[in-house]
């Protein structure tokens, strides 16, 4: 951390996440927390004053400060959080306060060993009321001796599926108090005689959860395309069978299921990337006009952000798995990079928000706007959701020659999250005027509630990689990306086709014509897919791999790797004369008898 200031500007947020990425690795690091969770907090969640205060000793790393909301009987569920902020009006003070096993924070990174502040989710009591989840600046440890202050119980949860390099933590509060100031008070407030000040919009408070949901998308992003790297650079090293009799073995790259095992992953990554970095921008600027008085984006980029979450950590996991078997035995090797990389993306699909959930939270924003257009209400000018509102063609056009902008593939996308949202919305309602209460409705409806989210997100990732693809001006870069998004969009329309033919929308002829354009794209990518994952310019201690060396040497580093192992350094470990070289002598001498 010493030589940081020297090559990064330290108050900035972004460059110190990326510069602890690339010098701490993958697997995470103390100021993990703090940089991507606890100063976005403070940012977006402080008023002017808390910020003067707090935002200047983060940034110079006076303190080391995480985000506690998980508890260990409830993570997503916030409305259920246990961990009580109660008012007392008397010194001014919030008592913080785990009243049950279950209340307990458990999870956040870096609590268990690094913090000394953390920011906590807490249930606001004040004049008798409960007012919800809100977030709380607390210090957990003392600066000089890094202790527990009185009334705190903190440690670290033990050994993880994975990122075990991330002391995640547990967090007790016995009636510990904290001033009126340390609550966060840039949208909701506490004034000193207890009245509560509301914000303007409930989910005001959840901007760091926002934002790390979106820097998500670009992290799924990363692991798919490091993965992808991977196995494209092995599968063009690894020669097994022939085509042609007579002709020698063939790079495994060559077969056409390898490709469509790869090929697929890479397309996905970079839908990913584009997509992450168009949400990002749309947070930046969301957060500029709260900042400006202007909260009308809210809903919008909270409930895309939990849908990309959801999608694009489901399909990297999915993703890593499929470059890992395309490996074949030698990507079950730590040598490999999977086992990495596989336990650091997966994690994703739990933390920060459990995936069906997220799903379900951006279905309940589509509902809303399902039951604007069966009102018959006009929307407000929106470019992610406006599609919603305007009856597409009646059939699919996606074989037609002269779609040489993706227009009739998009339609279809849309066609299918609109009829699939105005389907789910309908049973809806129809089963609430049948007798059941709204909470039975919607579980009923959960499964084509998650259909019609993905169906959603779906035509996002889309329509954001078309878009991007058209403004580059380098033609012969273009040429080659244009392959992968004829890629990712085909093999789209393959994935959702049971909801394109089902209506009659699509017909079979025409889903096999999406299988044809995959066909045609895997050939054309197959010359150039070498240079498209060099070209990322992966470093190799990012890839962590012996497999995707940017060299080619694989198999001469895979058998010095094995020789480096410990258990290499003496030919007979002491285990054998113990136990089995014992056990096979006796076997040998009860024979002889």
């Amino acid at each position: 951390m010493e030589h940081a200031p020297k090559a990064i500007d330290v108050t900035n947020d972004v460059e110190m996440r990326t510069f602890n990425f690339f010098t701490m690795g993958i697997d995470g690091h103390p100021l993990g927390l703090h940089l991507d969770m606890a100063i976005p907090t403070i940012l977006n969640n402080a008023d002017e004053e808390q910020q003067k205060d707090w935002l200047p000793k983060a940034a110079n790393r006076e303190f080391i400060a995480t985000y506690a909301q998980t508890e260990m009987g409830h993570g997503t569920n916030l409305k259920k959080l246990e961990t009580t902020a109660t008012y007392d009006p008397k010194t001014q003070e919030f008592v913080l306060n785990s009243p049950t096993i279950t209340s307990t924070k458990w999870w956040p990174g870096n609590l268990g060993k690094s913090s000394n502040y953390a920011v906590v989710m807490a249930q606001l009591y004040t004049q008798g009321k409960c007012h919800g989840a809100h977030p709380f600046f607390v210090q957990l440890r003392d600066l000089n001796t890094h202790k527990p202050l009185k009334g705190i119980t903190v440690g670290d949860i033990g050994p993880k599926f994975g990122m075990n390099t991330v002391d995640n933590g547990f967090l007790q509060f016995d009636h510990v108090r904290t001033p009126r100031r340390s609550m966060f008070m840039k949208h909701a407030k506490v004034l000193p005689d207890g009245r509560y000040v509301p914000p303007v919009h409930d989910k005001l408070n959840y901007s760091a959860m926002v934002f790390i949901r979106a820097a998500i998308v670009s992290g799924m992003a990363y692991h798919l395309l490091v993965t992808s790297t991977i196995a494209v650079r092995y599968s063009a090293i690894r020669r097994q069978g022939e085509i042609t009799p007579g002709a020698g073995e063939v790079k495994v790259l060559d077969y056409q299921t390898q490709q469509h095992r790869i090929f697929p992953q890479l397309a996905r990554g970079l839908a990913f990337r584009l997509s992450g970095q168009y949400i990002m921008k749309l947070y930046t600027q969301t957060m500029d006009d709260i900042r400006n008085g202007d909260i009308s984006a809210v809903p919008d980029l909270h409930a895309l952000s939990c849908g990309l979450k959801a999608v694009t950590t489901h399909h990297a996991a999915l993703g890593l798995e499929q470059c890992r078997m395309a490996c074949g035995g030698h990507g079950y090797s730590q040598a490999s990079g999977f086992p990495l990389h596989y336990s650091v993306a997966v994690g994703a699909c739990t933390y920060e928000g459990e995936n069906m959930v997220m799903l379900l939270q951006t279905a309940r924003h589509l509902m809303k706007i399902a039951k604007a257009i069966r009102a018959g209400q006009s929307p407000k000018s929106n470019k992610i959701v406006d599609y919603l509102f305007h009856k597409g063609p009646p059939k699919c056009l996606i074989d037609q020659a002269y779609d040489t902008n993706y227009r009739n593939v998009l339609e279809s996308f849309e066609h299918l999250a609109r009829r699939q949202t105005l389907e789910v919305y309908d049973k809806l309602v129809q089963l609430q005027q049948q007798g059941r209460n709204y909470e039975q409705a919607w579980n009923d409806c959960a499964v084509e509630l998650c259909k019609a989210t993905r169906a959603h997100v779906r035509t996002f990732l889309a329509r954001t990689f078309v878009e991007e693809i058209d403004k580059i001006s380098d033609l012969s870069i273009k040429s080659v990306l244009q392959d992968l998004l004829q890629l990712y969009l085909y093999y789209e329309v393959t994935e959702c086709a049971t909801g394109l033919l089902e209506d009659g929308f699509m017909t079979g002829q025409q889903h096999k014509y999406a299988k044809k354009k995959i066909y045609e794209a895997l050939e054309k990518i197959r010359p150039n897919a070498v240079s498209i994952v060099d070209s990322f310019d992966f470093q190799d201690r990012e890839l962590h791999s012996v497999l995707g060396r940017r060299d080619g040497n694989v198999y001469e580093n895979l058998l010095k790797w094995a020789q480096s192992s410990p258990l290499n350094k003496t030919d007979v470990l002491p285990f054998h004369h113990k136990y089995l070289g014992k056990m096979m002598e006796e076997a040998r001498q009860r024979s002889k008898i």
